[in-house]
């Protein structure tokens, strides 16, 4: 089988590897196409993934975004058009959605947030199969023109099965100049050009202070682009790290004693790894995070005074699944 996979944000990149490399070695041809939006490309290129690069991200303006959507998807159709592909997979990527439905491809989305409406009210409805977790409510997704003949559910978080095969990078830490006597938090700025993240996120800013002003801390900050980098930086908070490009954040993670982030594939990861996670998402919580948050595996954060930060004795387990699960449930998309 001919399979399309399209990789439009860096978590995409951690999300299929190993989907890709269990596709392979089944006898599958697999062809990527990417988008060069945040550390997408750099990640693609540090896991040593071959993909063939489409377009830019429209920006914060939803008028950019449409434009964006419109042009790569063209030449997103013009790449597919002649390829004989049998199978389009996608996390979340309209782009490819609507390239595969113009091509007659039958396409699998997946996505593990369910209130990005603009998004799901174009790749769930051209999808013939919605791969999500458990612990999102299905009828959250009927909106969206899904009903059980076009729903799957796995068990888990989507991080739990491309972590299966994850030992950190002990030289992580200390080629970004951390401090091992200090507690080691990482950072993760609010996504501000995503349409389900429209109000601004005070948060940002006074953890930013409370953390880079606190001599015992040393705080990894992990940008989603060049402007917020720019913008840390420019703090010139003594206890904050701005890497220069895209990192090994899992080993960041791993070794770290704390996780405070606005995205969810952050969250989830420091869950994953058994790392102490605080979220600060100013958008509606999902029925993943509402979840971890039950089970106190997630803390909200709504007061920087209020962040705990200490030193862990010892590392966490990493909750490992089998990502052969995922590619059978792919595999099993309807044509």
């Amino acid at each position: 089988m001919r399979i399309w996979i399209d990789m439009t944000a860096p978590a995409h990149v951690l999300v299929f590897r190993p989907i890709i490399e269990r596709l392979r070695q089944r006898g599958h041809e697999v062809e990527l196409t990417a988008r060069e939006y945040s550390q997408t490309v750099e990640l693609l290129r540090m896991h040593s993934i071959d993909a063939h690069v489409f377009g830019r991200h429209g920006g914060a303006s939803r008028t950019q975004k449409a434009a964006a959507l419109a042009s790569r998807t063209i030449a997103m159709r013009g790449f597919g058009a002649r390829r004989g592909f049998d199978l389009a997979l996608a996390h979340g990527s309209n782009d490819l959605a609507i390239a595969a439905a113009m091509l007659r491809i039958p396409a699998a989305n997946t996505f593990d947030y369910e209130f990005a409406v603009v998004q799901h009210n174009i790749g769930c409805r051209l999808a013939r199969r919605v791969l999500v977790p458990d612990r999102i409510p299905a009828d959250r997704l009927r909106r969206y023109g899904v009903g059980p003949a076009k729903l799957v559910q796995y068990a888990g978080l989507k991080e739990e099965y491309y972590l299966a095969d994850f030992e950190p990078d002990p030289g992580a830490l200390e080629r970004l100049g951390v401090d091992r006597e200090r507690s080691i938090v990482v950072f993760r700025p609010p996504p501000d050009v995503s349409l389900y993240h429209r109000k601004s996120n005070p948060l940002f800013p006074q953890v930013l202070e409370r953390l880079g002003r606190d001599e015992s801390v040393h705080a990894v900050v992990i940008p989603r682009t060049d402007a917020q980098r720019r913008y840390v930086r420019s703090l010139d908070y003594p206890s904050v790290i701005v890497p220069d490009g895209a990192v090994d954040a899992q080993s960041l993670i791993a070794l770290g004693d704390l996780v405070i982030s606005a995205g969810g594939t952050m969250n989830r990861e420091a869950v994953a790894l058994g790392t102490p996670v605080y979220t600060t998402y100013g958008g509606r919580l999902g029925g993943v995070d509402e979840a971890l948050i039950r089970e106190g595996r997630l803390r909200p954060l709504t007061d920087p005074r209020a962040i705990e930060v200490r030193k862990r004795s010892s590392r966490g387990n990493v909750h490992r699944r089998e990502p052969d699960v995922l590619v059978d449930l792919f595999l099993g998309t309807p044509r």
